[in-house]
């Protein structure tokens, strides 16, 4: 338990540091006087969370087979992991950013973004959205650290990030006077600040990343995709669950979108500590099954289980008496303030069970499974969340729709944990030159044969 409160501290430290800026960005933004900005940079941010989403499944890539080879005692291949996975993702970012650029306004406009509001957040989008393989070599690097339990390096790293574009973020919304435009100028040059300020020392102090080649990375493609293309899937099903919700949402106007904005600006600054333990559990898992220690895995997973619902306990409690200055906070009247009190309430002790999905994701990811984290992250985002923000619309109106969203990361959640506690109780340690045996003969619990 110690091991996870402290991985879990001090990387949710680094990402609150990054969330507490987007949250600032929003009250910036609100204080600009205008709805539609508010609105624009909801659209805005469920677009961005989709991109960064295979940022996010590559760090995991990274993160899982560095810490399962420097547990093994195999510290050169992970390193060649650590640079395969690298190189991988600065393609692929270069590649979906060009992607989406040419179908953003198609893209946005799905989303449910209309005429000022669609023009303001593609052109929010089209400032940030060119730095994606910077981002995704980002968060390789600090992936890299935290596989070699640098959390406090990691953290550094975002803390940085936050602090420029804390600062700058004034001086371009309001002393440059470039309002929406500054707030993703800002951006950009703090994601340039987390790369060299993770890539420096996981270079430096780990030499955790062999000079990459051609070769190199043609031979681990397929050990990098056997974990990065399911945890892409899974982290893609997120923005699209988040898709219908935004959709559903903006049946009621651009009020509950910008309640729905601030909401999701607030989320993450709340429970940054939630959104770090999956990212700060995973080495912790992935290191003890390299060295075969399973009693330790199956601790570290019920420890992560315990520390998530203490914590969000505490922060709900918090919310709560909070609620009022929050609200008062984005001047939010109606709609938007009635959302704000209903996420200060009961839907924060939902957290919890979105807790549990991101412990029990870590795990399957660590473990070799990721094809059940996919599983798990899309029936959640898909039928998990359409069908009841559907059925809660028609019941509650908005209010409705994120009490339905909200359900289905109730159900979800048990799915996950009888699933984990299944694939734990069958480890057996893996040979030095098979370590997917494990993953073969367990898919046959699933009624799945091989990979």
């Amino acid at each position: 338990m110690r091991h996870v409160v402290r991985m879990s501290l001090t990387t949710s430290i680094g990402l609150m540091a990054i969330f507490a800026v987007d949250f600032v960005d929003m009250v910036f933004i609100s204080m600009l006087g205008n709805d539609a900005l508010a609105a624009a940079v909801g659209y805005a941010g469920t677009l961005l969370f989709f991109t960064n989403a295979v940022n996010i499944g590559l760090s995991i890539s990274a993160g899982a087979l560095v810490a399962r080879e420097l547990g093994a005692g195999r510290p050169d291949d992970a390193r060649k992991f650590g640079s395969s996975v690298g190189v991988l993702g600065v393609l692929i970012g270069v590649l979906v950013s060009l992607i989406v650029l040419i179908n953003v306004e198609f893209l946005l406009s799905l989303l449910g973004a209309k005429g000022e509001v669609l023009r303001l957040a593609s052109r929010y989008v089209s400032i940030i959205l060119p730095t994606m393989w910077v981002m995704s070599a980002a968060m390789t690097a600090m992936a890299v650290l935290r596989a070699h339990g640098d959390a406090r390096r990691s953290m550094m790293a975002t803390i940085y990030g936050g602090v420029v574009n804390a600062v700058l973020d004034p001086v371009l919304i309001f002393a440059v006077g470039l309002g929406l435009d500054g707030a993703a100028i800002a951006s950009v040059l703090a994601r340039i600040t987390m790369l060299v300020a993770a890539l420096l020392p996981a270079l430096r102090v780990h030499n955790g990343f062999a000079r990459p080649s051609i070769r190199q990375v043609t031979r681990d493609f397929s050990a990098v995709r056997m974990i990065a293309v399911p945890a892409i899937l899974t982290n893609i099903a997120t923005p699209i669950g988040n898709a219908i919700v935004v959709r559903e949402i903006a049946e009621y106007g651009t009020d509950a979108v910008a309640g729905m904005a601030v909401i999701g600006r607030l989320m993450p600054v709340a429970f940054s500590v939630i959104f770090a333990l999956s990212g700060a559990i995973g080495p912790i898992i992935g290191q003890n099954f390299g060295a075969g220690q399973y009693d330790r895995v199956r601790s570290a997973f019920i420890a992560g289980v315990k520390f998530t619902a203490t914590y969000v306990l505490i922060m709900a409690a918090v919310l709560f008496v909070l609620r009022s200055p929050i609200a008062d906070l984005f001047d939010a009247q109606g709609e938007t303030r009635a959302l704000i009190y209903l996420f200060c309430g009961p839907l924060a002790l939902a957290a919890f069970f979105n807790g549990v999905i991101f412990v029990t994701n870590a795990s399957f990811n660590n473990l070799g499974y990721p094809i059940y984290s996919t599983w798990i992250n899309w029936g959640r985002h898909t039928v998990g969340t359409w069908v009841f923000v559907i059925i809660g619309s028609k019941i509650a109106g908005a209010p409705g729709v994120l009490l339905g969203q909200a359900f289905g990361g109730v159900l979800f959640a048990v799915i996950g944990w009888v699933m984990v506690n299944r694939v734990i109780s069958h480890l057996s340690r893996p040979g030095p030159t098979d370590p997917f045996a494990d993953q073969r003969r367990i898919h046959s619990l699933f009624g799945r044969r091989g990979w």
